[in-house]
């Protein structure tokens, strides 16, 4: 037992120790955040205008057409082969032309290029017209202020959604950041198991290639050793996690301090914009956090116990990297299955895909944690990880007998009917 803890002390401490793992600790939350705002800045880069002829024969609909950020629009009288020949020379990005009465004929209009137009064009140029169109439809009728009480009778309502907590207070609940916390924890889960159980993998294999298991074995029993590089690994993971936690509840902290002090408000214009920051923080106090952190601490080890022990034992039948990365391809596939299936169930944490792929031990750990903000049952979180553990348990025995009969193999890896061999044989 003594030196099973070497072994756990070992596989910790030389991880951590490591520049790599504290850099990529707090370097990865910035560059999550990076990620998530780069798309944003890029798309508010302003790009070249796009210039679009408007051959309009009715002379109706040109003047409806003004330059905006993305486009330009120039009127002309130039006969369609004329603007087709200069089109081709990329002075001009698409030609509009308008042929009758749009109200009457809605055919009467066509869009050309030489090449895919984007869509944002067509969608541009479809949306002024059937604002135009609509409102010569209103006024064809001949009702006096039809299109005034029209405009009036459009009300855009904004229902406000609360819940009962057990003492029978209310409390502000939003399906948005209930579905933003629970994308997040998938993501967490998934990226945690993947990069975790992908260390149980490499650290397996290059201590094969290395001769050094034939050392450690002479003194750890083989099973001990699988399962003390899989716990040593996944205490580095809780830590991580840990550290990721502080630092996302610092920032919430001082986002709520900055967004909603009395000096800071000043800055904001507009009380609607201070309403919808208070709102979304209404909304983050009202998640039951105290329950949802225990049980994605619980699925993640569970998850991770579960894929660790399939790759411990997926990485002592290899001699290689190329081997080891085709072994590694099924167990990547499953957890991409359980991304999906989380993903699919965000609209509809209660339906049948999410309640079985959320029992499912499979995908459990990353499936349960869309769920876990919509406030499920306590019954079902607890009987999925009941189902877990217990195939974990299983599944951790079964992986030890591969691990010990083949961590010192090499050369050919086994078959199936060896590897079934060794799973059904009785000491």
């Amino acid at each position: 037992m003594n030196n099973f803890r070497l072994v756990i002390e070992r596989e910790f401490t030389t991880r951590i120790r490591k520049k790599a793992f504290w850099v990529m600790t707090f370097l990865m939350p910035l560059l999550m955040l990076f990620i998530g705002f780069v798309p944003t800045w890029i798309s508010s880069i302003k790009e070249d205008k796009q210039q679009v002829a408007i051959l309009d024969h009715t002379h109706r609909y040109e003047r409806l057409f003004h330059n905006s950020e993305g486009y330009s629009f120039v009127t002309t009288a130039q006969p369609l082969d004329s603007l087709r020949t200069e089109a081709s020379e990329e002075e001009i990005t698409a030609i509009l032309e308008i042929r009758g009465d749009l109200l009457q004929d809605p055919t009467a209009i066509s869009l050309f290029s030489f090449k895919q137009l984007p869509k944002g064009l067509e969608a541009y140029i479809s949306e002024i017209l059937s604002r135009q169109l609509t409102e010569e439809k209103i006024s064809s009728y001949n009702i006096p202020q039809l299109q005034e009480a029209i405009k009036e009778s459009q009300i855009n309502l904004h229902v406000p959604t609360y819940k009962w907590d057990k003492a029978g207070d209310l409390d502000t609940s939003s399906s948005e950041v209930a579905s933003i916390i629970g994308i997040i924890l998938t993501f967490f889960s998934y990226f945690f198991i993947m990069t975790y159980g992908g260390m149980v993998l490499q650290g397996v294999l290059e201590e094969k290639k290395n001769r050094i298991v034939e050392v450690i074995v002479s003194s750890v029993h083989p099973q001990q050793l699988m399962l003390a590089k899989i716990i040593g690994i996944g205490l580095l993971g809780l830590i991580q996690i840990i550290i990721w936690g502080i630092m996302l509840f610092g920032g919430l902290q001082i986002a709520q301090h900055f967004f909603l002090s009395p000096e800071s408000s000043t800055l904001i214009t507009g009380s609607s914009s201070l309403d919808d920051v208070g709102a979304i923080f209404a909304a983050i106090r009202g998640v039951n956090f105290g329950q949802i952190i225990p049980f994605f601490l619980l699925y993640f080890i569970g998850g991770y116990l579960f894929y660790a022990s399939i790759l411990a034992a997926l990485s002592a039948l290899v001699s290689s990297d190329e081997e080891a990365s085709q072994m590694m391809m099924p167990v990547l596939i499953l957890l991409m299955l359980s991304m999906y299936a989380g993903m699919g169930s965000i609209n509809n944490p209660d339906g049948t895909l999410a309640f079985w792929a959320s029992l499912c031990p499979l995908t459990s750990p990353v499936v349960m944690m869309v769920r876990l903000p919509y406030d499920v049952p306590l019954w079902q979180p607890l009987l999925s990880l009941a189902l877990l553990y217990a195939m974990v348990f299983l599944l951790s025995a079964l992986a030890g007998k591969i691990y010990r009969t083949s961590i010192l193999m090499y050369g050919k890896r086994p078959s199936m009917r060896e590897v079934w061999h060794w799973l059904t044989y009785k000491q």
